[in-house]
């Protein structure tokens, strides 16, 4: 089968490292550890998984972050190289497995926990649910592995085929389009992070970034926590317009991030000699999406004291902090990583179940796009890093028959 495979290679890596982002193309040219090859088909690990052909795949951030190596070194234990990327997908069941038919239309969730590792008992982050944060990654029936994704056996979304065990699969329901439904992993990251730092409905709340994650955060937000005061920070025109339609009261800028947005929150700006300025008051609430260095700093300065700051974007390898804010102002700095099961109206419910009943409210549909095939992945992945400045959402490849 075809599948874009991800391989180790230190000197590639360090190259990537070094080089990527001066050298447009760099990272999936023929001196990148990443391109287009024929490979045999995963075999399910046990009798119970179940086969998967993708028909949309998502490109994620921490998908270019792992090609251009400015991702941080701290996953490199918990990956088996070499594997096939691709964790945002929806696909279709092979053959009859189980419960599943021949041509169910699932998404799968692609955190690779105790249970799919048929780990038993489980740990205590998958005994309560959690299972996104599962400390035997390196265990079990499998390699080791994050997601499906970054892990060997499984393979991933960017190919032909992939493995998944049962617990991993979720029906896509009729109504959702394949475009909709391929938004569900991301959508499922924002509504574990806009429950689990869930503001109340008269609080104020600041999403620094639109990006895709950006976007389905503020779109969880107002879906399921009823938030009146959502401001935005968008830096393209297509991610203001979306903000607005999800339910942002407000956008602004990066430039004006110390200028307008300090007035909206009923702030005061104080300059010192040197750095950003100091805000005096801020949010309640701030969820960080972007994961560079100066708006996880930004993020910290825009709390009021004793607010929160919850981390959603991955940050990268060169984070630098300065903590004074977080320090003086007594602020709560969480990160808020993938999903799991989340308290809801007083339901305990995945949030991908979740992702899957709200994402019609939402209109995803349009947010997909452009789709590419899988040997044109330098211009799939070339078009994800300039998705933003194009007036897109969510690149993808599209591997449904012609």
């Amino acid at each position: 089968m075809q599948a874009l495979r991800y391989r180790k290679s230190i000197p590639r890596y360090l190259l990537m490292r070094l080089a990527a982002k001066r050298v447009r193309g760099l990272d999936t040219s023929s001196a990148a550890p990443f391109g287009l090859e024929e490979i045999p088909e995963p075999v399910p690990p046990t009798p119970e998984w179940v086969r998967v052909r993708p028909r949309l795949a998502g490109i994620c951030g921490s998908d270019l972050s792992t090609l251009s190596a400015t991702s941080s070194p701290y996953f490199s234990p918990l990956t088996s190289p070499p594997f096939v990327m691709g964790h945002e997908v929806v696909g279709e069941v092979a053959e009859d497995a189980g419960d599943f038919r021949a041509g169910d239309r699932v998404v799968i969730e692609p955190a690779l926990g105790c249970r799919v590792r048929g780990i038993s008992p489980e740990c205590p982050m998958c005994s309560a649910g959690r299972y996104a944060l599962c400390t035997n990654v390196t265990e079990g029936d499998i390699s080791p592995g994050i997601q499906t994704g970054f892990c060997r056996d499984t393979g991933g979304g960017w190919s032909e085929m992939l493995v998944a065990h049962p617990s991993q699969l979720y029906r896509v329901p009729e109504t959702l389009s394949d475009e909709e439904a391929v938004l569900t992993e991301p959508l499922a990251c924002a509504v574990h992070a806009a429950l689990t730092h869930a503001p109340d409905p008269e609080e104020t709340v600041v999403v620094l970034g639109a990006g895709s994650i950006g976007l389905l955060v503020v779109g969880a937000l107002k879906q399921l926590t009823g938030v009146e005061r959502l401001i935005c920070v968008a830096k393209h025109p297509r991610q203001r317009q979306e903000a607005l339609r999800l339910g942002a009261s407000a956008v602004v800028s990066p430039k004006e991030v110390y200028t307008r947005l300090p007035e909206l929150l009923g702030a005061r700006l104080h300059r010192p000699e040197l750095g950003k300025p100091v805000v005096l008051g801020g949010a309640d609430k701030v969820f960080e999406c972007i994961g560079s260095p100066g708006t996880l700093e930004d993020a910290t300065r825009l709390a009021r004291p004793g607010g929160t700051v919850a981390f959603v974007g991955m940050p990268g390898h060169s984070s630098r902090l300065d903590l004074t804010p977080l320090w003086h102002q007594e602020t709560e700095l969480v990160g808020t990583y993938a999903y799991g099961i989340d308290e809801y109206r007083g339901e305990r419910v995945k949030s991908f179940e979740l992702a899957l009943r709200i994402a019609p409210a939402l209109d995803l549909k349009g947010l997909v796009g452009p789709r590419f095939r899988l040997p044109q992945y330098r211009e799939a992945i070339a078009a994800a890093r300039a998705a933003g400045r194009n007036g897109h959402v969510k690149v993808a490849f599209d591997l449904r028959e012609e």
